[in-house]
């Protein structure tokens, strides 16, 4: 390797509530020479880290600025409201946008829902972060709605969800910079997708020589016992042609 090269690396980016702790693994034991470092990025600012080359791919949430940027969605996330465990809301299984009415609700700075109207009444200050909005619920000042990875990656024992209907999804996928899908980036879509190291879009195995397959032998003709020796009896001319008996004298 020549002092202008540099060595083959992966750098993944993913935002808060994804989880690719899965895929880093995999790809450990797929590519364990070639290293991946993981990069951690608030939602908003994933699109243009990677059109930057900060990361080599990454995981972020729909919608955002695809300019540039190649995208497959993976999954969509239920939506929740995160009330204190003794809210009246922890006593039901599911409620609906109309159910949070008159309810205070934290819309933080850093929303990842594509909101047309949040639900319930608006705070008069927004909290900057996710983790700020969870504060303030656990004080008991509003309730927030929010992915459900996020609930969960924020969880407090004094806190709980249920599942909100009638709201926009969260939906994440996998990106990476259309100028940049290299072979490691094909070697990670295989991995997230599930595919075998194997499959057609994976690596290649290196090429095996055909065989030629061999025609089996047909066995030797086999003539029965009394068949031969009725052909050497007629099918010998002279041997078989007895001479002119001797006259007596």
């Amino acid at each position: 390797m020549t002092g202008s090269e540099v060595p083959p690396s992966f750098r993944l980016a993913y935002v808060p509530g994804v989880t690719p702790a899965k895929w880093v693994r995999i790809w450990n034991e797929r590519l364990p020479d070639i290293p991946l470092t993981l990069v951690q990025v608030p939602a908003a600012e994933a699109s243009d880290l990677l059109r930057r080359g900060g990361a080599t791919a990454g995981f972020l949430r729909l919608p955002t600025d695809r300019t540039d940027l190649s995208v497959i969605p993976l999954y969509t996330e239920t939506t929740v409201v995160v009330v204190p465990k003794d809210h009246v809301v922890a006593a039901v299984a599911e409620v609906s946008a109309g159910d949070l009415a008159d309810e205070l609700v934290l819309h933080p700075l850093d929303d990842t829902l594509p909101w047309e109207r949040p639900p319930g009444r608006p705070a008069n200050e927004r909290p900057a972060t996710t983790a700020d909005a969870v504060e303030l619920v656990a004080a008991g000042v509003g309730l927030l709605v929010v992915p459900q990875s996020l609930a969960r990656l924020h969880h407090r024992k004094d806190l709980t969800y249920r599942p909100v209907s009638d709201v926009p999804e969260s939906r994440v996928a996998l990106s990476w910079p259309e100028a940049a899908t290299t072979e490691l980036v094909e070697d990670f879509i295989g991995i997230v997708r599930g595919r075998t190291v194997n499959s057609s879009r994976g690596r290649p195995t290196p090429p095996q020589p055909k065989q030629q397959k061999q025609k089996p032998k047909r066995p030797a003709r086999q003539t029965p016992a009394a068949d031969r020796g009725s052909r050497r009896g007629s099918g010998g001319a002279k041997g078989g042609r007895r001479g002119k008996p001797r006259r007596r004298s």
